[in-house]
């Protein structure tokens, strides 16, 4: 991938992962000139880093590459939702419910996370895309979280649960399965 390319993709998705931090350093250490264009999508990218736009999300001493491949599934998913409709879903919501149910795969070397990668390339990505589009119509159907001023400022026990009861037979029919 070039230097332009996950400068791209790190500004839409508003994330550069330890992998494409990890390649535009491979890039930069192995060109023996970078062109004007990639001097200014590196720009760009550092204006974005300083900004917030763009978050480097952290680097471990072992990377679990289920975590990654998910993440960047759960990223373009959630960026074609929010594109074509109203919805905002919770990338990390979606991410953490997908990875609960597949398995990990962690390496410790850059050659490791290569093999893994291609491994789930070939052998998860199906699984994997199943259970992000699981995560995200999960996401969508959840109730709205509780607003803690909803049940009021009670002064006593008595008064918390009848708050308590009142809000949980409101909103009740959020819980009830559909038939």
């Amino acid at each position: 991938m070039s230097i332009e390319k996950i400068v791209e993709q790190a500004l839409q998705d508003g994330y550069l992962t330890p992998s494409m931090e990890a390649e535009v350093g491979r890039i930069c250490n192995t060109a023996s000139e970078l062109s004007i264009e990639e001097y200014m999508a590196l720009d760009r990218l550092m204006g974005a880093l300083l900004t917030g736009e763009v978050v480097v999300l952290p680097r471990k001493q072992f990377i679990n590459v289920m975590e990654e491949l998910v993440l960047s599934e759960a990223i373009a998913r959630v960026a074609e939702i929010e594109a074509t409709s109203e919805q905002s879903l919770d990338v990390g919501d979606i991410a953490a419910y997908a990875l609960n149910r597949l398995p990990p795969l962690y390496a410790t070397t850059e050659e490791g996370a290569h093999f893994q990668r291609a491994r789930a390339k070939e052998q998860l990505h199906d699984l994997i895309s199943k259970e992000v589009n699981a995560a995200i119509d999960r996401n969508l159907v959840r109730p709205e979280p509780v607003n803690p001023t909803a049940l009021g400022k009670p002064s006593s026990g008595t008064e918390v649960l009848s708050n308590l009861s009142n809000w949980l037979q409101a909103n009740a029919v959020n819980f009830e399965p559909q038939p």
